[in-house]
């Protein structure tokens, strides 16, 4: 599965204002010492908006231009590590994360980020104690993050029972939370638990639009049940919504095999 999916992005920012030609000037003039954190922090605000438009290039000059202006500036370094992670330079990510780490090291969201982050790398064991770090912080207000996080990661890692202990602590704080629903969906086809896994399945696709990725755990789910009617009617909407993801290619190769073994 991709795991760019499952793993929790958080970016903790002030407020996501939008560009305008204005803010532009405003950030590109030269400003006093007691200004620049302001700068900084629109610089940040600036690249939020580029990054949302996938204006990549002119996201990371903003972001750059924040560290500048303000090198205390934690927003800056986890905004730039999201765009790093965005574009699969997990080794330059890393950098930005132990960069905000040294300004706030106690900050819940960043342990948890980089704990995705590790968890993204393949690093296990490192990814879940900084995890931990964030969801046994007695002030972080959104735990359910840190325990779904966790639970991915230990998924990723082949840890089923353990995944599935941190995934249902954080639908118990959030029961909607449409990343802890998709991954313990994958639970249940992973170990052949269709039932339970057609039960997230619905549950995710009654909070969040379908993806590639949720109508095909749903397509195995509904086939291990022996429900070919639903089996179908997802398998078509897979291959007319998303003709050329992965999960396509899989449905394809599995009805190949099967035309096959006939």
């Amino acid at each position: 599965m991709k795991q760019l999916i499952r793993i929790i992005l958080i970016i903790t920012i002030a407020g996501l204002s939008a560009c305008s030609t204005k803010d532009e000037m405003v950030v590109d003039k030269k400003v006093s010492e007691p200004d620049l954190q302001q700068a900084s922090a629109l610089n940040v605000q600036l690249a939020i908006g580029y990054i949302d438009r996938d204006q990549l290039g002119i996201a990371q000059e903003k972001l750059n231009k924040a560290i500048e202006q303000d090198s205390d500036n934690v927003d800056a370094y986890t905004t730039m590590a999201y765009l790093k992670r965005k574009v699969n330079e997990l080794e330059e990510a890393e950098k930005y994360y132990l960069e905000a780490l040294d300004i706030k090291s106690t900050n819940p969201n960043i342990h948890n980020n980089y704990g995705g982050l590790l968890c993204q790398m393949g690093r296990y064991d490192d990814a879940l104690k900084e995890i931990r770090l964030a969801y046994e912080d007695p002030f972080y207000e959104t735990p359910y993050l840190a325990y779904a996080n966790a639970g991915t990661c230990l998924l990723d890692k082949g840890d089923y029972k353990e995944a599935e202990k941190m995934l249902r602590k954080a639908l118990r704080d959030q029961p909607n939370y449409a990343g802890a629903l998709i991954s313990m969906a994958e639970i249940g086809v992973k170990t052949e638990k269709y039932l339970m896994a057609r039960a997230y399945i619905q549950r995710y696709h009654a909070v969040a639009r379908p993806t590639a990725e949720s109508l095909w755990l749903q397509i195995q789910s509904e086939k291990a049940l022996g429900a070919e009617e639903h089996y179908l009617k997802y398998a078509r909407r897979l291959l007319k919504d998303f003709p050329d993801s992965d999960e396509a290619g899989m449905l394809e190769e599995m009805a190949r095999n099967e035309r096959i073994r006939e």
